[in-house]
């Protein structure tokens, strides 16, 4: 039996803490630029902030188009008024209405 003593490497001693950054940084790169990353919950947030925005917009217009309706069902109509707005928009007078022509207002 003979004892052999070797000579110790002077890198074997990096390749734990190299190796451990290489993954620390492999994971602090994908939680900044991956898709889970900071800056994906950035363009999330925006996004959120535009749809938020659009939902706003259309509410109100489901809103205003809401009273239109309501306006529209019998039980709220004015038979006058409407007669009158039929009329105005057809361009049509009824034989025994009574015109007055008034001059162009300049």
């Amino acid at each position: 039996m003979s004892t052999r003593q070797r000579k110790q490497s002077k890198l074997k001693p990096f390749f734990i803490p190299a190796g451990c950054l290489l993954i620390l940084g492999y994971f602090s790169f994908h939680a900044v630029e991956g898709d889970y990353g900071l800056f994906a919950l950035k363009r999330l947030q925006d996004r959120e902030t535009a749809l938020v925005v659009q939902y706003e917009q259309s509410s109100q217009e489901k809103e205003q188009l809401e009273k239109r309706v309501a306006l529209m069902r019998p039980e709220s109509l004015d038979p006058d008024l409407i007669d009158e707005k039929a009329r105005e928009s057809l361009n049509m007078a009824h034989e025994n209405d009574l015109i007055i022509m008034l001059p162009l207002a300049r």
